[in-house]
């Protein structure tokens, strides 16, 4: 496998936010959405088996919450899934963070997948894959960065048509951080202000989780490994 980095901090996203997670990086993307903060995931890193990834989340912490994220995981499918099932089996519950273009039929249940729609405002829309709706659980989450209020949206359509809301655990809406961040720890740093996209949420009546990434609230935003 191609790792960039295996560390243990905070869970800043998602509904385990907050929460100690071991972070399992891998390398490589095959989208650019414009404001993507992981660039330097693109390429390098180190080679090494999924074995000793394995034996490394043991070494962090022997149970807990781990989270499969990149650069886009699911590129390296053949040998991700089943370091997932053995982790399953070890008694971890695991998040895979992925972009919604590639597969995800062969990824166990069990897994927390936590699947992007990209965005108008990304460079990327119209890449997600919809046979992955069948895919998706209600245990797991779906995620819309967004940019601005056409981004809000098409986020807000998109989850209306298909009823993500009765579908899934939260459908999440995000806005979009600057890829540039000053070192203030506050929402001056988002491109979409948080309060005029919560007061939307509100006035459209939608069940869906306005989500901050709160590792950028509380290590400097453009701190990696945290």
């Amino acid at each position: 496998m191609q790792i960039i980095e295996i560390y243990r901090s905070i869970q800043g996203e998602s509904s385990f936010a907050g929460v100690p997670c071991i972070f399992v990086r891998l390398v490589a993307c095959n989208l650019r959405c414009t404001w993507c903060d992981s660039e330097y995931t693109f390429t390098g890193g180190r080679k090494i088996s999924a074995e000793e990834v394995e034996q490394e989340v043991l070494r962090l912490a022997p149970r807990g919450l781990v989270e499969f994220t990149g650069g886009e995981p699911m590129l390296q499918e053949r040998e991700l899934v089943p370091l997932m099932d053995r982790l399953l089996s070890r008694g971890y519950t695991l998040l895979l963070e992925t972009s919604g273009e590639r597969p995800l039929e062969n990824v166990s249940p069990a897994v927390h997948k936590i699947v992007d729609v990209k965005c108008p405002g990304s460079g990327e829309g119209g890449t997600f894959r919809m046979s992955n709706l069948a895919a998706i659980t209600p245990a797991d989450e779906v995620k819309f960065v967004l940019a601005d209020r056409a981004d809000y949206e098409f986020a807000r359509d998109f989850t209306r048509a298909h009823q993500l809301d009765s579908k899934v655990n939260s459908v999440i809406f995000s806005p979009v951080f600057l890829k540039n961040p000053s070192a203030e720890r506050d929402a001056s740093n988002c491109q979409l202000d948080p309060r005029p996209l919560a007061e939307w949420i509100l006035e459209d009546k939608l069940n869906v989780r306005l989500g901050l990434q709160i590792h950028k609230f509380i290590w400097e935003p453009a701190t990696k490994g945290v």
